[in-house]
């Protein structure tokens, strides 16, 4: 029995000799090479080996899309500050005391300014 596994180990071994002779790219061309036990050993290592390579590659195309998410977002805000500062200087310069006189005589509200000071009203309990 014993020299039934080692012959069968040596017929193996001159295979693996022989297929060594051939060439690893014709052997990967027709197919050859994935059929060796040495390749269906490490499968489970090659499978996983796959699997990692999808999760980088998944990983890095999801980063690039958060850079160009933070770059559109980044140009936004930078308008929207803009606006708010040209809306804030606006605000400033209507609010001023001339340009308010201004609109009202231009609507023709009937307002008019006052000329005496305001009083201060003290409630006593």
């Amino acid at each position: 029995m014993e020299r039934y596994g080692q012959i069968e180990f040596n017929e193996e071994e001159k295979q693996e000799q022989k297929v060594q002779k051939k060439g690893v790219i014709k052997e990967l061309i027709d197919g050859t090479l994935l059929t060796r036990s040495f390749v269906i050993r490490q499968l489970p290592y090659i499978v996983f080996l796959t699997v990692l390579a999808f999760i980088y590659i998944a990983n890095h195309y999801h980063a690039e899309k958060l850079v160009r998410q933070q770059s559109e977002l980044q140009s936004e805000l930078q308008e929207l500050r803009a606006r708010a500062i040209t809306v804030s200087a606006e605000l400033m310069h209507i609010s001023r005391q001339s340009e308010v006189l201004k609109l009202i005589e231009r609507e023709n509200l009937g307002l008019r300014e006052s000329t005496e000071p305001p009083v201060k009203i003290v409630v006593k309990n």
